[in-house]
């Protein structure tokens, strides 16, 4: 599990084909600090185990499913890639919770200087829809972002100096993907709702007074 808050901008070193999948070596100084081999680290937003973890990177492995899924298969020698490592139980929850499983991949259309911020905008694919909301928590690339501007095409998040300038954002162009997760919460929510409507008879989905009146 994850934060969302970036503790380092990596850079790729290596990619190694392996059959269908990659090995990826990383550059990093900070997120090493503590790592051991099998850890967690999110790169991009995508929780990979670190292997051969040295003091001035680790190597992590993507299955064909990630790449897939996920932007890691666009990547090149030289991508700055944001990274996290996963949470500890001392850790402070400063956004909200990230899995590091890529939902889909989005499309950065773009960046507006709001003076000192950045307006930044990111079309999304249809199955996610159910999932975004108004001043609710989003997943780019790893990082813990607010909403807020929600259309059915796109939405829009205000990126503050800091994240603008420890994250990859400030590096993207036009039309570039990127991963996007969304709140676990709400498709935890999706799941139950889905489960309990399956079962209900027709009885039970049909509104009356006296099911009003239990419900007072």
């Amino acid at each position: 599990m994850f934060t969302g808050i970036i503790e380092e901008l990596g850079r790729v070193a290596s990619i190694e084909r392996r059959g269908e999948g990659v090995r990826i070596s990383v550059e990093a100084r900070v997120v090493t600090e503590g790592t051991k081999e099998g850890d967690s680290i999110a790169v991009n937003g995508v929780c990979l185990t670190a292997l051969d973890v040295r003091a001035n990177g680790f190597a992590a492995d993507g299955s064909r499913e990630t790449l897939q899924r996920s932007t890691l298969g666009a990547l090149r020698v030289g991508s700055r890639v944001n990274l996290e490592r996963a949470v500890t139980p001392q850790t402070r929850l400063g956004c909200h919770i990230v899995q590091g499983h890529t939902d889909a991949r989005g499309e950065f259309l773009g960046a507006e200087d709001a003076g000192g911020s950045w307006t930044v905008r990111v079309a999304y694919p249809p199955e996610i829809m159910q999932y975004l909301v108004y001043k609710g928590s989003v997943t780019v690339e790893g990082i813990s972002l607010t909403i807020a501007r929600l259309t059915e095409e796109y939405f829009e998040i205000a990126v503050i100096p800091k994240t603008w300038a420890v994250t990859n954002l400030s590096l993207l162009r036009a039309g570039e993907a990127v991963n996007l997760e969304a709140d676990v919460i709400a498709k935890y929510v999706e799941r139950i709702l889905t489960i309990k409507n399956s079962r209900a008879t027709p009885e039970d989905s049909t509104l009356t007074i006296e099911k009003l009146t239990r419900l007072d």
